[in-house]
């Protein structure tokens, strides 16, 4: 009982790492532009995701951003020449791969940040209170951007552009996102077919699946789905028992190697072949697909990719706006996850031995 229930609390630990920095506080409105400085410096104040109002003079010339979903938006922002450092995991767009990193995302190394000599720093929630408050008693000027929903990572693009002064980037990319969304919604109303129902799970073992209040459940529901864990509260572990009745006609799963196999997914694999649950109308009718772990969880511009994505394979005979994956394409492991299941699996062996 003692090993199942650890078991159970490092797959947890698995799977909120894996899905760090993708939900959080309601959006609030921006404020207004403060009046301009002494010398006509620009000077603007905008509320952030935890609430703070947040002052910003000038335009910012040195930013740091301390979450991959952050740096997405800074990034199609038109920003990288003003970007000066990200973490660890900020892995996309590719040319991340040149900045200074200052850390893991929820292990920044606020000596490395400070170094940086920023004067605005993206942070995230994952970054722990403790790192977010010793950098602004350090004098630092920090803006916590935590997007819960799609018309939250919206919002959060509109407030980067205004803290930047790239709101006419902000506002082009935002016309551009709402246009895409509302061709998959026309594509999705004209469809003869009619709203099935689709699981995504996001581990295997135990079976983590998405519910509502995920990034998951809304790219469901707008693709002209309806999420057959609905009711779930968030991501939550379901018995294979309650995954087989519920028998869903589509099922995503997060891309992810395992173990450091190449061309191995571990989800995709796990579900097609495990023989319990091979009389499932998703395994039975090739309904398993594979979705970039990182484009369906972050809160950032290419959430609408994973939109796209998922409604080109619920609604093949329409046109669609992108082109899904084919089953089993190697994708992204995601925040770590190889080293976390390595480590999962060896506690398990090590209460065996005991």
């Amino acid at each position: 009982m003692q090993t199942t229930r650890l078991i159970h609390s490092l797959a947890s630990l698995v799977v909120l790492l894996l899905l760090a920095g993708t939900a959080g506080a309601t959006p609030v409105p921006l404020e207004e532009p403060l009046a301009t400085a002494d010398g006509g410096e620009r000077s603007v104040a905008v509320t952030d995701d935890s609430g703070k109002t947040v002052l910003i003079r000038g335009a910012p010339q040195r930013i740091v951003s301390l979450a991959p979903s952050n740096t997405e938006i800074l990034y199609a922002l038109g920003l990288d020449d003003r970007i000066v450092a990200v973490t660890e995991r900020c892995d996309y767009p590719p040319a991340t791969a040149d900045k200074p990193k200052v850390g893991g995302f929820s292990t920044v190394n606020i000596e490395k940040v400070i170094a940086m000599e920023p004067d605005l720093i993206f942070a995230a929630p994952a970054n722990t209170d403790e790192v977010i408050d010793r950098l602004r008693s350090l004098g630092m000027t920090v803006v916590t951007l935590d997007p819960q929903t799609i018309d939250g990572v919206l919002h959060d693009i509109e407030l980067a552009g205004r803290a930047t002064g790239q709101e006419e980037e902000a506002s082009r990319l935002i016309e551009e996102l709402r246009a895409r969304m509302g061709v998959v919604a026309g594509e999705v109303a004209e469809s003869r077919t009619e709203q099935p129902s689709v699981a995504h799970v996001i581990w295997h073992d135990p079976l983590w699946v998405c519910g509502q209040g995920t990034f998951q459940n809304e790219v469901i529901t707008i693709a002209g789905g309806t999420n057959a864990f609905g009711p779930v509260d968030g991501w939550s572990i379901v018995s294979l028992e309650a995954f087989i009745t519920t028998n869903p006609d589509y099922i995503l799963v997060s891309s992810g190697s395992g173990m450091d196999r190449d061309g191995y997914d571990a989800i995709y694999n796990y579900i097609i072949n495990e023989p319990r649950l091979q009389r499932l109308d998703a395994v039975r009718n090739d309904r398993v697909y594979v979705i970039d772990a990182d484009v369906v969880s972050r809160g950032s511009p290419r959430i609408v990719d994973a939109l796209e994505e998922v409604a080109g394979h619920l609604h093949p005979e329409t046109t669609g706006t992108g082109t899904p994956k084919p089953t089993g394409t190697v994708q992204s492991p995601g925040f770590g996850a190889i080293t976390l299941i390595c480590a999962l699996s060896a506690a398990v062996l090590l209460l065996q031995k005991r």
